[in-house]
């Protein structure tokens, strides 16, 4: 019976080494947190709306909710405070866009980040979305090299710091989290006008 209750201890213990942090992957938790992600700019937008919780003063006229399981989002994490962006790595699972009244909201689930240890003190958190209605961008590394390419519309909502992480303990809601857009990178080529026209109205208002 001793070395029973030895051998449970033990592989408890080797769990829990090997354990990952979990988050509660949802911006749709009434009376805590809602957030939206939409499509529209040609720029990074971040911030809450009046219809948010927390309530903010961002307006999102003219942007459209994100519906439907065209659109996928998932989390990105690194173990510790105000990591690098460059070093967050995708948690499991992606999940897809709710419809109707939830629209902007995603289908919860409690994500595992694959680089975070269980009851970690704090990680540096980032929501990502992405159009997949294609079906060819399973990851955010697919869709990002996508996205860089002017092939999709995808977004980030900045990083946050979120803690303490699941595990044995409870996995805490995205407190932190703001809502945000995805949006099609502009071409280098509308840039490239955008500089030449303001070039010629300088020059032209110089001779004038």
């Amino acid at each position: 019976m001793k070395k029973l209750a030895l051998a449970s201890l033990a592989l408890t213990c080797a769990a829990s080494v090997f354990a990952q942090g979990t988050v509660v992957f949802n911006n749709r938790v009434t009376g805590t947190l809602v957030t939206h992600v939409y499509l529209g700019g040609n720029a990074q937008r971040i911030g809450n709306g009046t219809g948010d919780t927390p309530s903010g003063t961002a307006d999102w006229t003219g942007f459209t909710a994100l519906s439907g399981a065209g659109y996928w989002s998932a989390l990105l994490a690194a173990n510790g405070a105000n990591q690098a962006e460059s070093s967050l790595q995708q948690a499991t699972p992606t999940t897809t866009f709710r419809t109707g009244t939830a629209v902007g909201n995603i289908a919860g689930v409690t994500a595992t980040l694959n680089n975070v240890p269980a009851d970690a003190p704090v990680a540096t958190i980032e929501m990502v979305a992405w159009d997949n209605s294609s079906g060819q961008y399973s990851t955010w590394a697919l869709a990002k090299a996508a996205w860089n390419a002017n092939l999709i519309a995808a977004g980030t909502s900045g990083t946050f710091n979120l803690g303490p992480i699941g595990g044995l303990g409870s996995a805490p809601t995205m407190t932190g989290l703001q809502s945000f857009n995805i949006y099609l990178v502009p071409e280098p080529t509308t840039f490239a006008l955008a500089g030449l026209g303001a070039a010629a109205l300088l020059i032209f208002r110089r001779r004038k």
